[in-house]
């Protein structure tokens, strides 16, 4: 970069900045001289409009792509050490065409890296965008071998990096702008979910409104869902499930359910309801793709059926139908690449469960999922001392009181995919139905539900871990969108100053889940326990023709 790019770049963002807010705005660079509690301003940068490309961390398989179109922006890199054990890494970006607000970006796995393709997209809107490596530097997101010895470093993870991360981004932006943000928004999907959750638990008045994503709150369940799902295929020679028998599986359950909501279109609205019976693919003529023997039967049946004690009791939600085959689906997450069993593995899943037992709960590197004890372990799991707190407080943000962020005004918008092989929605659907109970206005109906007023939940019909599968998945969780009624961050936004509740948000299927493609089709995601039916007559590839009922 060319000293003379650089200038132009700051002076181009001050003068912006100053000219929106009546308090004269620092320089970028001389935010290094920030003064922050237990955290050092390491770097501050004036980035010219353009391409900006995102450091590699060590390890990495591959460095980051390059990300075009992006305004001049400050960057401002920040490590906080809240503790003796602490080295939190945090990223602000102060765009040149700020709108005023602010919008901090969750993480996703076991994080290790700042998330810069969220802190893009939010400078791309015009808000100053922050985020963090959640306290350890891990390419690769499933490694959690940072956290043996290190309790500090889990409870970092666990919350501590979040409002860390909050608060110097706002004391930054107070800094540089001269007056801090008007409204201030959290958006995640996966851990980046839990992370909102956490927010809007245990940081009530720290966000106005707040998105969050399939996410991974409940993190003891989920981890040891995966643990079941891993034993589930391993439990005998053979039990696995190759992925080239998953096309089987789905297409069973296409035909099986797909037209319930009046359209056959490769996508079942309602999973939760499909009626589909596995055991029809039991071989009967000899093993082959089309059909399971009786050991991938069962193993299919314990996936769908989630992880339970030997007494009956659920401990976590099982994994819906209708998605199996498709790319990121469990071929990603559940059974690995294929062929064979050693595959698993590879498996997503299988990566996390044991990286998450093996360093977070046993602190020991050869620990074999195999051991692990539905009765005892889960209990255990929980009670895990971490630093004087117990895991499941440090990890998990399944608390249904909501009161102090709905009496900060706050307004959240949940979603989840239906396909999701990450992450059951079933745990979204329980998360919200904790939330109506503990309000006092649960029942199937929600005839009485007020909750709904700052808190909706809308599922995603055939979309899988945050994004992509065969349904309409593209809603402004990625990239900006043109409105409120087809992007959720701004949906958010309309919700929270202007107090237009969400009553639907299109999502689009686009080719090769591509937006700058053409679209396939639209579908209107409606809030839970609502469902999107087609009206019977115009196209059904208009969300138009569809109604929530």
């Amino acid at each position: 970069m060319k000293m003379r790019d650089v200038v132009l770049a700051s002076s181009a963002i001050v003068l912006c900045l100053a000219a929106n807010n009546p308090v004269r705005a620092a320089s970028c660079e001389s935010l290094t001289s920030l003064s922050l509690d237990h955290a050092t301003v390491t770097a501050a940068t004036s980035v010219p409009a353009g391409t900006f490309t995102p450091p590699t961390l060590p390890g990495a398989i591959t460095p980051p792509a390059p990300i075009p179109s992006l305004p001049a922006f400050c960057r401002v890199q920040i490590t906080s050490s809240p503790t003796s054990d602490s080295s939190i890494g945090i990223e602000v970006w102060l765009p040149a065409n700020w709108n005023g607000k602010y919008l901090q970006s969750g993480n996703g796995g076991f994080a290790g890296v700042v998330p810069y393709s969220a802190l893009a997209r939010d400078i791309q809107r015009g808000y100053a965008a922050a985020g963090t490596d959640d306290g350890h530097a891990d390419p690769v997101n499933t490694d959690a071998s940072w956290a043996l010895g290190h309790p500090q470093k889990i409870i970092d993870f666990g919350f501590r990096a979040l409002k860390e991360t909050t608060d110097k981004a706002k004391a930054v932006i107070q800094a540089f702008a001269g007056s801090g943000p008007q409204y201030s928004y959290f958006a995640g999907c996966s851990d980046g979910g839990r992370e909102a959750l956490m927010e809007s638990q245990r940081y009530p008045d720290d966000f106005d409104g707040i998105v969050v994503g399939d996410p991974a709150n409940d993190q003891v369940g989920l981890l040891t869902q995966f643990i079941w799902d891993s034993q589930a295929l391993l439990a005998t020679s053979g039990s696995y499930i190759p992925p080239a028998k998953l096309p089987a599986i789905t297409n069973a359950a296409l035909a099986a359910c797909d037209v319930a909501d009046g359209v056959q279109d490769g996508v079942i609205s309602n999973p939760r309801r499909c009626h589909f019976n596995p055991d029809e693919l039991l071989c009967t003529g000899g093993d082959n793709d089309s059909c399971l023997t009786a050991p991938q039967l069962a193993a299919l049946k314990k996936i769908y059926y989630g992880p339970h004690n030997s007494a009956g009791q659920t401990i976590n939600p099982g994994f819906l139908p209708g998605a199996e085959a498709y790319a990121g689906g469990w071929p990603t997450w559940i059974t690995g690449p294929g062929p064979g069993a050693d595959s698993i593995t590879k498996a997503a899943q299988y990566q996390f469960g044991i990286n998450f037992f093996r360093y977070f709960v046993f602190n020991d590197p050869n620990w074999n999922l195999t051991t692990f004890n539905f009765d005892t372990d889960v209990d255990k799991t929980l009670a895990t001392p971490i630093a004087g707190m117990a895991l499941e407080d440090v990890l998990s943000s399944v608390d249904p009181d909501l009161s102090a962020f709905r009496a900060h005004n706050g307004k959240m918008i949940q979603y989840h995919g239906t396909t999701d092989a990450a992450i059951p929605p079933g745990n979204s659907i329980e998360y919200r139905r904790s939330v109506l109970a503990f309000f006092g206005t649960y029942d199937q109906k929600d005839t009485k539900d007020t909750v709904s007023n700052f808190y909706r939940l809308f599922l995603v019909p055939g979309m899988q871990h945050c994004s992509g599968g065969p349904g309409a998945n593209t809603f402004g969780q990625g990239v900006p969108l043109a409105d409120a009624d087809h992007d959720v961050i701004k949906a958010l936004e309309a919700w929270v100053e202007h107090g237009k509740a969400p009553d639907q948000i299109i999502a689009t299927k686009y080719t090769n889940d591509d937006p700058t493609q053409p679209a396939l089709f639209s579908r209107p995601l409606c809030p839970y326990p609502a469902l999107a039916r087609w009206n019977g007559t115009g196209v059904a590839s208009d969300a138009a023709n569809w109604s929530c009922r």
